[in-house]
Formats: C-alpha cells, structure tokens, sequence
C-alpha cells in the first residue's frame, strides 16, 4: 500500500466511525509527519520505526506528555486498524494530571461587569453557566433554550453526543432582552456583525481581553469558565456523578480533576496547632 492510499483509506475510517473534524486532521496530520520522518512505505514499516519517531519528538521536540500520546494513538490507529499490523508494545510518558486554574466567583463577576457590551457578557455568562465548551456555545440555537425549565440541551457536543444542562434561571430575562434586541427569533444565538457564525478565535479574544480589564492576572480562557463552573458546583455538594452529566464526559475519571482541595474547602478546616 503506498502512502497516500493509507491516509485516503484512513480519513475513510475515521469519517465512518464518527470522529470529529478536529480529530480526523489531528490523526492524517501525524501520520503525514511520521511517514515524511521514516520515508518507508506502509507495509515495511514496523513497531521500532513508531517508538523512533515518538523518541525523536521526545528528545528533539520536546512534546508534553498529552501530545506523545496524541502522537502515538494517530500511529497505531493507522497501522493496526487499517494496515491490520499488531503494534501494542509502545509506551510513552506519563500524562501528569495537574489542577485546572480555577477562576473565583468574586473574579467571574468582574469579568460580567468589565464586559465591553451586551453580546460580550452574556457570552461569558453563558459559558460559565452552563459549562458549555466553546464550541458548543457557538452552536447554541435559541431552541435549544428551555425557557420554563432552566434547562440548556446540547446537540451534538463533543462525540457526537446531545446532553442536557443547567442554564442560569436569573440568566434568561436578559437573554430574552438580547435575543430581543437583536431580533433574534430562532437559530443561533451568538453571531457575528454580519448574522454568521462567530469563530473559536473571536471568543477567546473576547474572554482574555475582558479577563485583562478585570485585573486577573491568571491566563484566562474560555475551557477555564467551564473548569470554574464544575470547581463551584462540586463546593456546593452536587455529586461528581450529576456533574459528570453535565459536562457531558465520558468517563468520570476525566470529572474527577475536579475533586482536588479547592481554597472553600481549605477556608473550613483547622490547623491542628490551633487545637492545642
């Protein structure tokens, strides 16, 4: 088989089995970059060529741990799924798991208030809301709103998946003023200048710059109002299982970041020196 078959047939395979956009460039992306470093042809290449190609982006590149195994999974996903090879004996770093960066409540609402307009701060309001990923905020259609329940329903979020979650009840006046305002009566809720769709980019700007006029100096993102939403729910007793829900995670081992000693907790407890 040569090159350019295998990456025609796997971006197939991918495109069949439902993966994302992101995911099937991430995968043709690797492959491309591993089959230009090895230059053999698809059925000679064999398991010490991949663990050469991850050492060399190790030692030479320096990847972190998540992007190895992103690295890694693209290989073996081309070479045993598609070319049927039975590669199985290759590790790579540990992926440390770290504390997301948590904004605090008293640090959204400065961003809320320092937003530059309407469209900006409900932006904001609604990612931190509802824990949406931005993604799935700019996909948000005004149908997707149940008004009387307080309830968000995400279509087709990250894994083809649709969820439901919570959306602020205090939240939904001022969006109907919006909407309103906008003349917005259905489709998407969040667009650009012209009525089309806003980008990834343009919401990141929108939340580092108004992150920056707040005066918080941690680097603030859009996924870090997602992180601050789950962080605030589990310091206010909701079950890791109902979070878990609301994030629309997969495995609860991902949901569990969450479970680290957050600065509410550590307020409650006491020194044992001052029991003495």
């Amino acid at each position: 088989m040569e090159q350019n078959e295998l990456l025609q047939k796997l971006e197939t395979e991918l495109k069949i089995r439902g993966f994302s956009k992101e995911t099937v460039k991430a995968y043709l992306f690797h492959n491309s970059k591993f089959m230009h470093f090895i230059s053999k042809q698809p059925d000679a290449v064999a398991e010490d060529d991949l663990k050469l190609y991850l050492a060399n982006l190790i030692s030479d590149r320096k990847l972190s741990p998540a992007s190895v195994a992103l690295v890694r999974s693209s290989l073996l996903f081309a070479y045993n799924q598609i070319m049927n090879k039975a590669i199985s004996g290759i590790k790579t770093p540990k992926i440390q798991r770290k504390n997301p960066i948590i904004l605090t409540k008293e640090e959204i609402k400065l961003m809320i208030n320092k937003s530059l307009n309407d469209k900006s701060r409900l932006l904001i309001q609604v990612l931190y809301s509802s824990g949406l990923r931005v993604s799935e905020c700019l996909n948000l259609a005004l149908e997707d709103i149940e008004f009387s329940q307080g309830i968000c329903n995400v279509r087709q979020g990250k894994g083809n998946k649709d969820r439901i979650t919570v959306i602020s009840k205090g939240l939904l006046d001022t969006l109907r003023t919006y909407l309103e305002s906008n003349k917005i009566a259905s489709g998407m809720i969040f667009r650009n200048r012209s009525g089309g769709r806003l980008t990834e980019r343009n919401v990141q700007k929108i939340v580092a710059a108004t992150a920056k006029r707040a005066g918080i100096t941690k680097k603030v993102t859009p996924h870090k109002l997602r992180h601050s939403f789950a962080t605030h729910l589990m310091e206010s007793g909701v079950s890791i299982r109902v979070i878990q829900e609301l994030l629309g995670h997969s495995n609860l081992q991902t949901t569990q970041i969450y479970t680290h000693v957050s600065r509410e907790n550590i307020k409650g407890i006491i020194s044992p020196l001052d029991t003495i």
